[in-house]
């Protein structure tokens, strides 16, 4: 149908040409060219009217086309009618609706009036809740407030239980401390609770904690004086320290508690000690005993010494363990004095087996190492614990041995000197007596210097044995010619020196040896240099030198140039075979440098002779005829080749 009446357009133009020819109204041609500008298969309305129209409009007669509009109409009644019987399906629903609006409407206004006054009756409720729950909040705020105050200020049934115990045997335990803790924290509130304008509660509260505070220290006082001997239980160690800590407020308790520590640690130190030395520190008796060894004084002193050295320390670790969280700076004399405690017990039983060894009669070599290991435990013991009974102690031990020591050691020496001074023998070595001290004498230096305080015992262990040896050899050496005495004491003093020098602070006594080891020298030296003039035929020559007379010297008897070139040929013969006019005691010396110091010596003095007598014979005043004849070589020569022998 729609392509019916496309097709059919140019009919609508021929009517649209006939309606404008008949001026039809202006406004129908405006609508038709307007339908005409239009793009029908643009406009969907259109489009679904002609899609419409196709289900009725089913030929394309001209007829139809004349009925159409009719058609339409009848269409559109019957469509209108459709519409109206539908709704007046909905009129009335509408209007059972509206009656059933009406009756909720009117329920809803009776219920609004009563929700009104309902809503009334609410408000006061409201208000009513409203100051209950105020007056709520603050019985709860009074509430925490009154258990926060029992909390802090008030221990539980559980604590009190803890502080006082079940029985009088119930342990000590961590708990309680943390109660006791808790009781000294409330007590220390109740200042705050006082400035607070609360004193006479306060007041009351901190009675009470007072009261409680006192129970719980008597009873830790019974407790640590029970245990504190048991202070090497790792267990119990923790539990005595805290203890230690909160009794140091109660000095009279405190002081009670180290006095019972020190009785028994006392006892058992003692009793240990008395095991070491008679059954052994070990099980079974191992190691061994130390009195299995008192036929040794030296190892016997150095077991017991060191067995204080180990125990002494662990008795000064033990009681510092035990006060580790006190004020030590208030407590300071009472360590000092309960260390001294523990260890007096020793004294006894140590002073009377040292006093025994020192007083025995032992080498002084061995008494001397005594000695020496009583001061160097002395000095350690003494850093320990200062000023105690024991440190005094040892140190009249000390000095008991180095009297001992001392008186042995002059004893000893007297024995090695002997009733009588023994004579040199031909060798001029020293006496064997001389070697016996030296000897001892070395002994008892090597343990001295690596003592301590070694040089005040060296000087005087020196003093001790050099002095009578010295005045002995000088003894033994006054008995002999002039040349042999000489010769001895050089040879006792080298072997003195020799041994001396081996040790430090030996400087001054060194010195001194050293000095009457040079008058010897000089001794020697005048000894030899007389025999070498005497043998050379130098005496006249060195008077007549000496003499100053007037007048050349050739023409003096003795000066002449016979006289001169025979001492010139005997001295040629010396430097050939020097040897056969020394002394033979200068070969007998130990020392090479003395030896060659004597011999050096002498020599200088032949040269200077020479040198004069040179000298001399060159001066044109004394008149000698060719005076290079008469000398074979100069001063210098003459010295150089002394000196090669």
């Amino acid at each position: 149908m729609y392509v019916q009446i496309g097709t059919n357009l140019s009919d609508v133009e021929i009517l649209i040409a006939k309606m404008t020819e008949k001026n039809i109204n202006s406004t129908l041609v405006k609508r038709v060219n307007k339908l005409l500008e239009s793009r029908i298969e643009h406009d969907k309305e259109t489009l679904e009217a002609l899609k419409e129209l196709s289900t009725f409009f089913t030929e394309n007669t001209l007829n139809a086309r004349r009925n159409l509009r009719s058609k339409i109409e009848r269409r559109s009644l019957a469509i209108n009618e459709e519409f109206l019987s539908a709704f007046r399906e909905v009129k009335n629903s509408l209007d059972f609706i509206y009656d059933n609006v009406l009756t909720m409407n009117n329920s809803v206004q009776s219920m609004t009036n009563k929700l009104q006054g309902t809503k009334t009756q609410i408000l006061q409720l409201i208000d009513q809740t409203a100051k209950l729950q105020n007056e709520s909040q603050i019985l709860s705020m009074q509430q925490d407030v009154a258990n926060a105050f029992i909390k802090c200020f008030q221990l539980t049934s559980n604590e009190i239980a803890t502080l006082h115990g079940t029985s009088r045997e119930s342990p000590i335990t961590e708990e309680f401390f943390t109660v006791v803790n808790r009781v000294q924290e409330i007590h220390s509130n109740c200042r705050v609770l006082m400035q607070s304008g609360y004193q006479t509660l306060g007041l009351d509260i901190m009675q009470r904690m007072t009261l409680l505070q006192e129970s719980a220290l008597e009873r830790l006082y019974r407790w640590t004086q029970t245990h504190c001997k048991q202070i090497e239980d790792e267990l119990l160690v923790p539990l005595l320290i805290k203890a230690m800590n909160k009794l140091q407020d109660r000095p009279v308790l405190f002081k009670y508690i180290i006095d019972e520590y020190c009785s028994s640690r006392r006892s058992l130190l003692i009793s240990s000690f008395i095991d070491a030395l008679t059954l052994g520190e070990g099980i079974k008796g191992m190691p061994n005993p130390i009195e299995m060894h008192s036929n040794d004084p030296k190892r016997y002193v150095g077991d017991m010494l060191a067995w204080l050295h180990q125990a002494i320390p662990v008795e000064k670790e033990n009681i510092l363990t035990l006060v580790k969280k006190c004020n030590k700076a208030d407590i300071s004399d009472q360590i000092k004095q309960a260390l001294n405690n523990i260890t007096e017990g020793l004294c006894h039983p140590l002073q009377s087996r040292i006093e025994n060894v020192v007083m025995t009669d032992a080498p002084a070599t061995v008494l001397y190492s005594v000695a020496t290991l009583i001061r160097f435990y002395k000095a350690i013991i003494q850093q320990v614990i200062p000023d105690s009974i024991l440190g005094s102690t040892l140190a009249d031990l000390l000095l008991l041995s180095e009297k001992s020591f001392l008186s042995r050691l002059q004893r000893e020496t007297r024995i090695a000197l002997g009733d009588r001074a023994e004579p040199p023998g031909n060798d001029l070595v020293p006496a064997p007596s001389v070697s016996r001290l030296l000897s001892l004498l070395n002994e008892i230096l090597s343990v001295a210097s690596i003592a301590d305080d070694r040089e005040r015992d060296m000087l005087q262990i020196v003093s001790c044995i050099v002095d009578p040896l010295l005045q002995e050899i000088n003894e033994t050496a006054s008995r002999l010619p002039t040349i042999d005495m000489a010769v001895y004491l050089l040879n006792c003093m080298h072997q003195i020196q020799s041994t001396l020098a081996l040790y430090e602070y030996m400087d001054q006594r060194l010195e001194r040896l050293q000095a009457q080891s040079d008058a010897q020298i000089d001794t020697l030296t005048s000894e030899q240099a007389s025999s070498l003039v005497a043998n050379l035929n130098l005496g006249s020559i060195y008077t007549i030198l000496q003499g100053r007379e007037q007048g050349p010297l050739s023409s003096i008897p003795g000066m002449d140039s016979l006289s001169v070139k025979e001492f010139t040929n005997k001295l040629e013969g010396f430097l050939i075979m020097p040897d056969v006019l020394l002394l033979p005691q200068i070969s007998l010396l130990q020392s090479g440098s003395h030896r060659e110091t004597t011999q050096k010596r002498s020599f200088e003095v032949i040269g200077a002779i020479y040198k004069q007598l040179y000298e001399a014979c060159f001066d044109p005043k004394n008149l000698y005829q060719n005076p290079s004849a008469l000398f074979s070589r100069t001063p210098d020569e003459l010295l150089k080749a002394l000196m090669l022998h």
